[in-house]
């Protein structure tokens, strides 16, 4: 416990809020508690609809604070309310799965994990998105919040969400009945960690995050010998025709002012040199954030194949076939005037130096679910705090093409400083929104 003490005095200013007041005290008093915390999770990674063990964690610590706990909401989801008089009903989420990983970051508490995948793939499991840091900030910002009723009034539901990284598991809670068995908010709140210098708040006004669509192409074909192509149909040649005509959409279909991102990510076809196949697959990923955009893209995409594969010559019946995945994400939107207000609030509490305006993402996040739910009537933020350690970026020159991301192996946020921001920062956010007693 010295050690961590001694580590978190060592915190440079950057991480440090503008004025010294009781929340920060508090946040930074509570922190060898939410560090151990922290390593555990980090340690102990479970795979989308899996995290039992972590749903456990932050039901017995949102019980200890005082919340009603419901578990098992949308399979392994986790719904902690505590009601504190008339108000606002304010939503505060945190994702819970990790990653199919191996995780390389030669940390002393690194995850040594296996898991099977839901495809069957034997794999390590790593927080390399950083929801562990989430989940034990969302510990920290319910500790608080409790301790702080006499400042606010109202209704705080806090969620962890399972299955964030397959886009399901915000669907699945709410279709689990979050909105009719347990308060339905009128403001959803939640933060992403990421790179960027530790302590760092960043913001973006409307679309933040990005619509994703996967998508399985299989190009059919006349298979036959390699030697004598004009007794087939090659889907491998045709299934490459599709690949170079789809760059044409984002750069001759959508307007330049717009956004979008059609990327193959895998080309499948084929078991020996001298075979043609009889069918090549196909896989795409898909980023748009507004739902017009989307629909040239997926459109476009339905349409190109179609038409190389009438141009290749081939039969109505081996047309390709285009199909759309599960865990579809819809872009997610901060939406005004609470992005404005809470983007305030931060500023007050931590400078200017550490609260910026961002840039959207083609990254995505299944968070817009609970704001999509009832866009009439929710407010909606997801905000993010940047976790690089501070030797690290001075090393690398701020560039960040030269430091990890989430989703690398290699991804180690600076625990202390992204959860004693990201904890301050969420009980700040709330404390915005509840009316004061």
């Amino acid at each position: 416990m010295k050690k961590a003490l001694s580590t978190l005095a060592a915190i440079s200013l950057l991480a440090a809020p503008a004025a010294a007041d009781p929340l920060a005290d508090a946040v930074k008093a509570d922190m060898p508690s939410l560090l151990a915390i922290y390593r555990d999770l980090h340690a102990n990674p479970e795979l989308s609809f899996e995290e039992v063990k972590s749903a456990a964690k932050m039901a017995a610590e949102a019980k200890k604070a005082g919340f009603e706990v419901t578990t098992g909401v949308g399979k392994t989801g986790v719904v902690a309310v505590l009601r504190n008089g008339p108000g606002p009903v304010v939503l505060l989420r945190a994702d819970m799965d990790g990653l199919p990983l191996i995780e390389r970051t030669g940390l002393p508490f690194a995850s040594k994990v296996k898991a099977t995948t839901r495809e069957g793939a034997e794999t390590g499991v790593m927080h390399a998105c950083g929801h562990d840091t989430h989940m034990t900030a969302w510990i920290g910002t319910a500790r608080r919040l409790a301790a702080m009723k006499g400042q606010w009034s109202g209704t705080l539901v806090m969620i962890g969400q399972p299955a964030e990284e397959i886009g399901s598991g915000a669907r699945a809670m709410l279709e689990d009945g979050l909105y009719t068995r347990f308060p339905k908010p009128s403001t959803v709140i939640a933060f992403h960690d990421g790179p960027g210098p530790a302590g760092v708040i960043s913001y973006v006004d409307g679309y933040t995050m990005a619509n994703v669509d996967t998508v399985d192409l299989t190009v059919k074909g006349v298979g036959g010998h390699g030697a004598y192509p004009h007794l087939a149909k090659d889907p491998i040649v045709l299934a490459a025709r599709i690949v170079t005509a789809l760059q044409t959409l984002v750069a001759r279909e959508v307007d330049p002012l717009e956004s979008g991102v059609v990327t193959v990510g895998s080309f499948i076809g084929g078991t020996k040199h001298n075979i043609i196949p009889d069918e090549t697959k196909l896989q795409l990923t898909v980023r748009s954030y507004t739902p017009e955009v989307r629909k040239i893209l997926l459109d476009g995409i339905a349409r190109i194949a179609k038409g190389e594969a009438i141009a290749a010559g081939m039969p109505e019946d081996r047309m390709p076939v285009m199909t759309l995945k599960d865990g579809i994400t819809n872009a997610t939107f901060n939406t005004q005037p609470l992005t404005g207000q809470i983007a305030a609030a931060f500023t007050e509490r931590f400078g200017k130096d550490r609260v910026r305006p961002g840039r959207a993402q083609m990254g995505g996040e299944d968070f817009s679910q609970f704001y999509l739910a009832d866009k009439e009537n929710i407010q909606s933020l997801l905000f993010w705090v940047s976790g690089t350690p501070k030797a690290q970026w001075d090393a690398a020159g701020g560039d960040m093409t030269k430091l990890p991301s989430i989703h690398s192996p290699f991804w180690a946020p600076d625990p202390e400083v992204t959860i004693g921001t990201a904890t301050e920062a969420m009980v700040t956010a709330a404390l915005t929104v509840l009316g004061k007693k």
